[in-house]
């Protein structure tokens, strides 16, 4: 169910990107900025990975460094039959973790020494079971190319609203065309967080039958929600949608706009397949 609705939400984003591109120029404008998105998807592909394990300072760790954490995530992999990641410990309190790469020969799993602290080992099989779905379901790739799209959709819009687009006014509706510039970056945004959240529910699938036990998770998640409340992490809002649990605080903010589905939601679901539902 969830692979549908992101198949269907990716071919609305690139639907409303051509759109917005064809409103903006044309036929020059829509393949124009194509071009544009493909060249940002190749570079994020290739090197997002890099760049977001440097912005939080996330440390490469063996075995001796950390035996718990690499121990859990070996014993994961051996399980799925997945290649070992490598594995980082980012230097916060907040407790917190990732998974990053660009396929599962390329990955990474980052955790913080916050998250360490906080659960116990069934705990942090279940978080780690999640990150691996990640890796497993090329989750990396599928929220680069969507965020990438949207950004694409944004630029074009802000670019042709400040200097006005190559279109000809004579061809289509001119107001129409403003409608367009203004409003698809909302429901780019809108699609983009949509695909997040969805993505997340089959990570959380993933790592109850990674980790042999919902309920697992289902705990890790309730310590989670409590922990980055208390302390919250200094986070880049555009790398929010990587981590299991947002690291803002949701608090007073309208669910549609979340990168992740509610925790009790989330819990709630992983208690139903604890009970074979």
């Amino acid at each position: 169910m969830y692979r549908v609705r992101t198949a269907m939400l990716m071919a609305a984003l690139t639907v409303l990107m051509i759109l917005v591109g064809q409103a903006v120029g044309g036929e020059r404008g829509m393949f124009g900025f194509f071009i544009f998105a493909l060249l940002m998807n190749f570079f994020s592909y290739w090197f997002s990975d890099k760049i977001v394990l440097m912005m939080y300072h996330a440390q490469p760790v063996t075995e001796a460094d950390a035996p718990e954490l690499y121990s859990v995530v070996r014993g994961l992999v051996q399980k799925a039959h997945m290649p070992m990641p490598k594995v980082y410990i980012i230097p916060d309190d907040s407790p917190n973790a990732f998974a990053t790469g660009r396929n599962p020969n390329h990955a990474a799993v980052a955790a913080t020494e916050g998250i360490l602290r906080l659960l116990t080992r069934q705990e942090l099989e279940g978080v780690m079971g999640h990150e691996l779905s990640h890796v497993r379901h090329r989750d990396i790739l599928v929220s680069t190319i969507a965020s990438v799209l949207a950004a694409a959709i944004t630029m074009l819009s802000r670019f042709a609203l400040f200097f006005g687009g190559g279109r000809d006014d004579r061809e289509g509706n001119p107001f129409a065309a403003i409608a367009m510039m203004i409003f698809a970056p909302i429901a780019a945004m809108l699609i983009q967080l949509a695909i997040s959240r969805s993505r997340e529910y089959m990570a959380d699938e993933g790592g109850a039958e990674l980790s042999g036990n919902p309920l697992y998770l289902a705990s890790a998640l309730r310590k989670l929600e409590m922990g980055t409340e208390r302390i919250p992490m200094a986070a880049n809002p555009a790398t929010a949608n990587m981590f299991i649990v947002n690291p803002f605080s949701a608090r007073g903010f309208v669910r549609l706009f979340s990168t992740h589905p509610p925790i009790e939601e989330r819990i709630e679901r992983l208690e139903a397949m604890a009970r074979g539902k």
